[in-house]
């Protein structure tokens, strides 16, 4: 069966598509993920296909395996996302371990955890660009697609929103001061 050629109607090229490979992608995509995120996943895909709809193979066939690259890479990408959350939160429990009594230890991560997160996503990322993953304003700005500047503000922000959420008398102050003070960038 082939789709309609890129001369159609693109909405009806694109249904066409979606019809006769969804159930596919979303099974290729099941297999490799759970069930949590599958949909998630194959929605990207289409969305990818949407954006690129000049790019898809006429054939049925040819597109359905088109759309399983696509659909690795996304699946890929949401996997590299998993994997930087869960690095980030193992990075900021062994970071905030400065003290030797292990309650205060506990309590400490479990602090932070808390107020990391009562932080938007958005606030997140624009500390874990700085502190963790250490790069520029100009660097962090540019993987946000936001100037240096509009970076510098939002950092701004998001520290001086994590100061307040946290309870400062409780850390040690090196603690407290490392994930809340402004490096020169």
């Amino acid at each position: 069966m082939g789709l309609k050629p890129t001369g159609e109607s693109s909405a009806a090229r694109f249904g066409e598509l979606y019809d006769c490979t969804y159930a596919d992608v979303l099974r290729f995509v099941r297999r490799r993920a759970g069930p949590d995120s599958a949909e998630d996943v194959a929605h990207e895909a289409f969305l990818v296909a949407w954006r690129r709809l000049e790019d898809v193979p006429v054939e049925c066939h040819a597109a359905r395996a088109w759309l399983f690259g696509i659909a690795r890479n996304c699946l890929l990408s949401d996997l590299r996302g998993h994997a930087r959350r869960n690095a980030l939160s193992v990075r900021i429990a062994s970071e905030t371990l400065t003290t030797t009594d292990p309650d205060d230890g506990l309590a400490l991560r479990l602090d932070l955890v808390t107020a990391w997160h009562q932080l938007r996503a958005d606030e997140q990322e624009v500390l874990s660009l700085a502190i963790w993953e250490d790069l520029s304003s100009q660097l962090a700005g540019r993987v946000l697609g936001i100037s240096s500047a509009a970076y510098r503000i939002r950092l701004h922000r998001a520290r001086a929103k994590l100061r307040q959420l946290l309870d400062t008398a409780t850390f040690p102050a090196s603690t407290a001061d490392y994930l809340v003070t402004e490096r020169t960038i």
